[in-house]
């Protein structure tokens, strides 16, 4: 999963993609260096991150789905809480809902249930703005998997069929770095759940921490989280360095099921 941020503040690119046109070639150079799919977000959720409005959300976020549509070859997710925006983008041409919320909204619930698509859902506790405040944890992947569950009954009470769930526990999200180390080392404990598992490592700040590097400097730290990723589980990898993570992705995944035709 490639990541565009159409956003003047995300962490990692902020302000580089917010040109609708700029965006649309990120894309296609995305998808040309190996992309299953895009995730596109128009509101950062950076830790202590600013919420902005719909209308700005979608200002963003809608003219570049509309005109990759076209374009792309490959889905298109829109990463965002807001139920407004998700219906603007899947009637634009998405086809995926990446909700960091875990769907804490009713109404975004019915617009997936509605449009009968995907929908990831994502562990945090608080927000964005206030997820920093909210990580201590007793037994932290019993406490994840717990609440992914109640996420999961959410989703199927409000009538998303099960084959369209997928989870992502939330790397960076209310989590110390020793809890980060913990998530991926022990992401087979998700599967269990019996669910598609999304990992979001790429560029994060505990790669940061332990490697003592900036965001500039963290494509290697990535690459050892995506293959570590790929080694215990995980289905999706989302990353901003495509065309590197797309080689480590495809040589992890060789070693570990000796399946080396795969692409």
């Amino acid at each position: 999963m490639g990541i565009l941020n159409v956003t003047p503040d995300s962490f990692s690119d902020g302000g580089r993609f917010l040109d609708p046109e700029r965006a649309c070639r990120r894309a296609l150079r995305m998808q040309q260096a190996g992309a299953d799919l895009i995730d596109i977000g128009g509101e950062s959720t950076r830790p202590g991150a600013r919420a902005v409005s719909v209308g700005t959300e979608l200002k963003r976020v809608v003219p570049v789905i509309r005109r990759l549509g076209r374009r792309l070859k490959i889905p298109i997710s829109v990463d965002t809480s807001k139920p407004e925006v998700a219906e603007a983008a899947l009637a634009a041409g998405a086809s995926l809902v990446n909700d960091v919320t875990a769907l804490s909204s009713r109404r975004m619930a019915r617009v997936v249930a509605g449009a009968g698509v995907p929908v990831i859902l994502m562990h945090m506790r608080g927000s964005p703005r206030t997820m920093r405040k909210r990580v201590r944890y007793h037994h932290l992947i019993r406490e994840v998997q717990a609440e992914l569950r109640q996420a999961i009954r959410r989703a199927l009470a409000a009538g998303i069929r099960k084959d369209r769930i997928l989870l992502d526990p939330g790397i960076g999200f209310g989590k110390r770095l020793e809890h980060n180390l913990e998530l991926i080392r022990e992401l087979g404990a998700f599967r269990k759940l019996g669910y598609p598992l999304l990992l979001g490592p790429s560029r994060k700040s505990f790669i940061g921490q332990l490697l003592d590097q900036p965001v500039s400097g963290r494509l290697m730290g990535t690459a050892a989280a995506v293959a570590l990723g790929v080694a215990h589980g995980a289905d999706i990898l989302r990353v901003h360095d495509v065309e590197a993570m797309r080689q480590v992705i495809d040589l992890a995944y060789a070693i570990e099921t000796g399946d080396a035709a795969r692409r």
